[in-house]
């Protein structure tokens, strides 16, 4: 599963993906050192190749992670199933908390660092979205077909 990683720090990039990687994280992981760099990449393959993750910072200089998720708004539709964003913060900023919850992209808040637990219980609510979402094996359509 595609993973963004958005983030204006890079020692936070470099250990959100480390981490990530001890975990036995094997998918790809595109990282981008600012939401405009990330949008611009992710829009053109919103219809193709969306990620099924995204780890986005929310404190950023030009575009915050807010902004990022305005600009998403109108595509919203592509993502809703697919694609799981987490907001990462070392703020403990209770307005954030509650913003997160209240917002229909986003699918939880993570204080930084991310730790192995974290990371494992992203991994398996986006795997079992994914098992949900999948059709069963050997299904048999309306008309007696496997």
């Amino acid at each position: 599963m595609l993973t963004y990683l958005i983030d204006d720090d890079p020692v936070s990039l470099f250990l959100t993906e480390h981490m990530l990687r001890l975990e036995g994280f094997m998918a790809p992981i595109l990282a981008f050192a600012g939401a405009e760099e990330a949008l611009a990449h992710l829009l053109p393959r919103l219809a193709t190749n969306p990620p099924g993750l995204i780890f986005l910072d929310l404190n950023m200089p030009v575009m915050d992670g807010w902004g990022f998720l305005d600009a998403l708004a109108p595509h919203a539709s592509a993502l809703q199933d697919g694609c799981r964003i987490y907001l990462l913060t070392s703020s403990l900023a209770l307005v954030d908390t509650e913003k997160a919850r209240d917002h229909a992209l986003v699918h939880g808040i993570i204080h930084k660092p991310l730790d192995e637990e974290t990371i494992r219980a992203v991994v398996l609510k986006k795997t079992r979205t994914q098992l949900a979402a999948a059709p069963a094996v050997g299904a048999r359509s309306s008309r007696g077909e496997a």
